[in-house]
């Protein structure tokens, strides 16, 4: 069975204007000007099942958001194969856009003086949706958001979760079965982020749709991907289970340990050390209670994007 989602090689170049500082530098460029070539996405390569949840990770400037522009037809790329649902997205077909979507957390696409309620029949012409299908999606984005108070409020009165959740449900009226989440839940509250990674979830079982989600929450991540895509510098660091994260770019474990007089121990230890280290506490202390856990994700995230490509997969 064909991928939802093909990239293969995949390369995003642009050209930066460069001059130096100073006014006589300033006047040069205005007859000679300078650019440099910087490569925003370098040789990327995946393939996505449909109906998968893939969290699409890392630090500012590593391509994550290049990479979904040019998977949703807004970019073309500079080389490389991309195709999406079998379309090659930047021919931006008709028929390709009505099955996909691309929320971004820092974009409005929403009427900001009209109710959603507005907005959302705006989307029904745009995408030609039958009244029938457009009426049963859209009660059931209502219901999942719990937006029936709002929508007909207009947007600029709502606060900032509200509006993006009007924003998903605007962007899934033609029920697209692909979605491309460029941090959903940026800037919001810990009860908001918790609505909507419940609501992507829920989508996802009732439509069996594709998800590829860029965050900086990694709880948003944990909560819906198995599967995690890391990318630095515009290049693949890590392609698998989230859960085997750690293993392939954690050098430490965590043990936790607790004394019969109720002396609690934190030790940061080399994987390699753990053994060893457990052993001599069992042996040398009267230990209650043990425990050896991998480090936070956060951390083991953290780490990846600060030790950079070149260091981060060395054992």
């Amino acid at each position: 069975m064909s991928p939802a989602i093909h990239v293969a090689a995949l390369q995003k170049s642009f050209d930066v204007p460069v001059r130096d500082a100073g006014l006589k530098s300033s006047l040069r460029a205005l007859v000679h000007r300078r650019t440099e070539e910087v490569r925003a996405v370098d040789g990327v390569s995946f393939d996505i099942a449909a109906g998968e949840v893939v969290g699409f990770l890392g630090p500012n400037g590593a391509g994550k958001t290049t990479t979904l522009k040019m998977l949703s037809g807004l970019l073309h790329a500079t080389a490389g194969e991309v195709t999406v649902l079998g379309f090659v997205p930047h021919r931006r077909e008709s028929e390709y856009l009505r099955q996909m979507t691309l929320v971004m957390g820092n974009r409005n696409q929403l009427q900001w003086d009209l109710p959603a309620l507005d907005s959302f029949e705006l989307a029904r012409a745009v995408y030609r949706v039958p009244r029938l299908q457009f009426v049963e999606t859209r009660d059931e984005l209502i219901e999942l958001l719990d937006i029936g108070a709002l929508v007909t409020k207009p947007v600029r009165n709502l606060s900032l979760g509200e509006r993006m959740k009007m924003e998903i449900a605007g962007a899934l009226l033609h029920r697209p079965a692909v979605l491309f989440l460029d941090e959903p839940t940026i800037g919001l509250d810990i009860t908001m982020q918790k609505r909507i990674r419940s609501f992507v979830a829920e989508y996802n079982a009732r439509h069996g749709a594709t998800v590829l989600l860029t965050s900086h929450y990694m709880a948003d991540v944990q909560a819906l991907c198995k599967r995690v895509i890391v990318v630095h510098h515009g290049r693949v660091l890590f392609d698998g289970d989230l859960s085997l994260l750690s293993e392939r770019f954690a050098a430490t474990k965590t043990i936790e340990a607790r004394t019969a007089d109720g002396e609690e121990l934190v030790l940061s230890v080399a994987r390699a050390d753990v053994a060893e280290t457990t052993a001599k506490l069992l042996a040398e202390r009267d230990i209650v209670d043990l425990s050896v856990v991998d480090p936070p994700i956060d951390d083991v995230i953290e780490h990846v994007f600060t030790t950079g490509a070149d260091d981060a997969g060395r054992p």
